[in-house]
């Protein structure tokens, strides 16, 4: 390991050569590329130096035991208890910072929610996870934007497409994909019954162009008129389209604007994510059908997650981590969820590289 980091140290500190050069800035697209790549690795670097000076602190305080004199033997014992205390979780961090990185951490997503069984009450869980993931995005100061929904009449949401787009978003909610279950008493149930229903979550990486690679004759492109609930027609002019990618059969449907270019370009949007996803998950198959990942899948079929309303308690079944902050977990509080899974999923990791 330290091997490899002594190499890290040292391209770190070429591109920081690199980037001190003038002439650098009249290349742009190289500039941008040395400036991401010594980015990239300055917080294994921070790490990796704190972790050598921490080790040369206590080969000097080790020395200094020898001293005569007892005030400076005193010293140093309690130097070296603190830096002994300290090394383990340096190298712990140099661990899971030379994990392979995944390519999506930093992309952008298209997140889909679904009411799945359980009728109106799965439909209003749905408008509920869509709020508490558009809290979790606010309070991470990440832009979303609604692509599409289908409503009910009593506020649920049957299905929305939205992107998020912001800082490592694809990183911190890749975790969600999955059935969400619900365990509540409906405001219309009179006798006082828990209900239990399920919704499904997906989170796409969004695609860019270069990612997916997308033949026109491989697309049928339709066009139609938009309509509301109950087919109330909201729309004069046939804007809405229907994007059929006839290879895999996906099909994307967008209508939320009034230009037809605006929905073509949202619904190419969300086919390229899927596409994309429909790799990742060729890959996953195939990698799982050797070596089957501790965290799961993030098939839409798996419960991941189970939320308790009666008993104020939302548990993550991949982990068996059970949280009693339900008010707060729906209010966007989705910390101790999303970081417990991406340790495990490290730590997992480190347990695969070590075999």
């Amino acid at each position: 390991m330290f091997g490899k980091l002594e190499e890290i140290e040292v391209k770190y500190d070429e591109l920081e050569q690199e980037l001190a050069q003038p002439d650098i800035f009249n290349d742009q697209e190289r500039y941008k590329k040395v400036s991401k790549a010594h980015s990239d690795l300055g917080a294994i670097v921070k790490v990796f130096r704190e972790y050598k000076k921490s080790s040369q602190e206590l080969e000097d305080n080790r020395e200094m035991l020898g001293d005569s004199d007892p005030d400076i033997q005193e010293m140093a014992k309690m130097e070296i208890d603190d830096i002994e205390s300290r090394l383990p979780g340096l190298e712990e961090q140099l661990k899971v910072l030379l994990l392979p990185k995944d390519p999506m951490d930093e992309k952008n997503i298209i997140l889909e929610i679904r009411a799945g069984t359980g009728g109106d009450e799965a439909a209003l869980f749905a408008a509920d996870l869509f709020r508490m993931y558009s809290r979790y995005a606010e309070n991470n100061k990440w832009k979303i934007e609604e692509m599409s929904s289908n409503t009910t009449g009593s506020g649920g949401l049957k299905e929305i497409i939205a992107s998020i787009s912001g800082e490592m978003v694809y990183s911190k909610l890749k975790f969600e994909s999955g059935t969400h279950r619900v365990q509540r008493v409906p405001a219309t149930e009179s006798q006082g019954r828990i209900h239990t229903s399920a919704v499904t979550v997906a989170i796409m990486a969004e695609a860019e162009e270069v990612d997916v690679d997308i033949r026109n004759e491989d697309l049928r492109v339709d066009v139609f008129r938009a309509s509301g609930p109950g087919g109330q027609s909201v729309n004069t002019t046939d804007s809405a389209i229907r994007i059929t990618h006839v290879p895999t059969g996906l099909i994307v449907i967008c209508q939320d604007e009034k230009s037809q270019h605006k929905n073509k370009a949202k619904a190419m949007k969300v086919l390229r994510s899927r596409l994309l996803q429909l790799e990742q998950e060729k890959a996953k198959a195939e990698e799982d059908a050797t070596r089957r990942s501790q965290v799961g899948s993030g098939d839409r079929s798996e419960r991941i997650r189970t939320y308790n309303f009666p008993q104020g308690r939302v548990t993550d079944h991949r982990i068996n981590l059970t949280l009693h902050k339900l008010p707060q977990v729906m209010e966007g509080e989705l910390e101790d969820l999303t970081d417990a899974l991406i340790s495990h999923y490290q730590a997992e990791a480190m347990k695969r590289q070590g075999d």
